[in-house]
C-alpha cells in the first residue's frame, strides 16, 4: 500500500474552503469515479473519498487543506502520477479562486447560477 500527503495553506476561511472542496469532490466524482461524502463540522470539514483502490479524506480548514489517501496495491505503483494529479486539481482551484479575488469577481457557482437563472427566464434569450 502506498499513502498520499499533501498539505495546501490558504487564507480564504472556511465558508469559500469548503466551496473550493465541494467543486474538487464534484471534479473527482466526475473525473474519477470516486464516492464522495462531505462531513460538516463548526471549525472543518471532511470529504472522505474512495473507489476500488483508493480511500482517502480531505480535511478543509479555515487556513489550510490536507488531503490524506491510501492506494492499494495495483494503483500504488501509479502513486506519482496520481500524486501529481491531484496536486494539479487542488492547485488550479486554488489559483482560480486567487484571480478571481484578484479581479474582484464573483465566485464562478453564483455566476453560473445567474447564467442558469437568465436561461430560464421567459421571453428572455440567453447570451
Amino acid at each position: 500500500m502506498s499513502d498520499i500527503l499533501i498539505r495546501r495553506k490558504h487564507q480564504l476561511g472556511l465558508a469559500r474552503a469548503r466551496e473550493i472542496a465541494w467543486k474538487w469532490a464534484e471534479d473527482a466524482e466526475e473525473q474519477f469515479e470516486m464516492e464522495c461524502t462531505v462531513e460538516e463540522g463548526d471549525d472543518c470539514d471532511v470529504v472522505h473519498f474512495e473507489r476500488s483502490g483508493v480511500k482517502g479524506t480531505l480535511q478543509v480548514e479555515a487556513d489550510h487543506f490536507e488531503l490524506t489517501a491510501r492506494l492499494g496495491l495495483l494503483l500504488g505503483a501509479f502513486k506519482q502520477k496520481i500524486q501529481a494529479e491531484i496536486e494539479n486539481n487542488l492547485d488550479t482551484l486554488l489559483a482560480e479562486e486567487a484571480t478571481r479575488a484578484a479581479k474582484g469577481a464573483a465566485p464562478a457557482k453564483k455566476a453560473a447560477t445567474k447564467k442558469a437563472t437568465a436561461k430560464k427566464a421567459p421571453g428572455k434569450t440567453p447570451k
